[in-house]
Parts: C-alpha cells; structure tokens; sequence
C-alpha cells in the first residue's frame, strides 16, 4: 500500500505545484517540464504497480448493475478526455473537462471497486481532482466560455472516445479485470 500512496503523493505534488509555488514554477522555466513528467510519470507507475500490489478489506463486490453503470460512466469520462483535447463546442462550454472525468472516472471505478486499496486510489485521485478544480478556481475566478466550433469536432470527439474506450477495456482484460463482469 505504501507504493500506491507514494505514487499518489507524486501525482497530487506534480500536479499541484504550479498552483501551490506558482514563482518556483516560473523560475524553473521550460527546464522545469522535465522534471515535472518525470514525477508525473514515476508517480503514475508507482500507483499502478501499488494497487496491484495491494491487499485490503473489501466492503462490496462487483454486481452487474454496477458493472454496467460502471461502463456507461467510464465512455462519458473517456469522451470528455476526448473532447478537452479536440477542443469540441462541449468541452469550450465547460471549464474543467479533463477534471470532470477524472471525477466520473474515479466515482465510477468505487462503484465497483469496493476494497480499500480502491478507496486509497480511486478516491484520492476524486479528491485530488476536486482539490484541483477548486485551486484553479480560486487562481484564475474570471472564466468565459469560449466560441463554438464546427460540429466535427463532435464526431472526431466520440470517434476517438470510443476507439479509446476499446483499448482501454483491451488493457483491463489483459490485466486480468474483466469489464463486462
């Protein structure tokens, strides 16, 4: 478990230096990108290497129902990756699109994950990304919407979410997480 919290802590701390030392930031300069991947990343690898590692209580199981809220949860999350990163009409009329499914990712993974390894991950990255969510906010209050684009950004939007979404269950099913139940 220790290795899933020290990943976790990498992650939040990677993620939350700008806003928490925003003149430590700036004065790293382009050099500081570098380092900041490399926590991110040995973050990520510690939290994955951590949860399968990890041994808990468990509080509840997977049930269908929850497998199949779990899914439809998890095609929003991915396409609101999908659609920050084209740029979509939803994703400008939206303030935090990456965030927002980092919180539907992670609240959908605790309805099926009910084990305390789970809580650890899972909802310390919910908590990270509300902590984030509100870190901006506070920095940066003024916001805008910005102006709509062309409606095939929606479709290259979902198109890419759902490729995404093959994947993503291709690499479950390879780590031994079935995702249809």
């Amino acid at each position: 478990m220790s290795l899933l919290i020290l990943g976790l802590i990498l992650w939040v701390g990677a993620h939350l230096f700008k806003r928490i030392a925003p003149e430590r930031r700036a004065a790293m300069g382009d050099k500081g990108r570098g380092p900041i991947a490399l926590a991110l990343f040995v973050g990520l690898a510690l939290m994955v290497i951590g949860y399968r590692m990890a041994d808990g209580a468990v509080l509840w199981g997977r049930s269908p129902a929850m497998v199949g809220v779990n899914n439809l949860l998890m095609l929003l999350s991915v396409y609101l990756f999908a659609a920050a990163g084209a740029k979509t009409a939803l994703a400008r009329r939206m303030r935090h699109p990456m965030l927002i499914g980092v919180k539907v990712w992670a609240a959908a993974h605790l309805l099926v994950n009910g084990d305390v390894p789970s809580f650890v991950l899972f909802g310390g990255l919910l908590a990270w990304a509300v902590i984030e969510v509100i870190v901006i906010n506070r920095a940066e209050p003024d916001w805008t919407p910005s102006a709509p684009v062309d409606k095939a950004k929606e479709i290259k939007a979902a198109i890419i979410a759902a490729i995404i979404y093959i994947v993503i269950v291709g690499i479950h099913y390879a780590l031994g997480y079935p995702t249809f139940g």
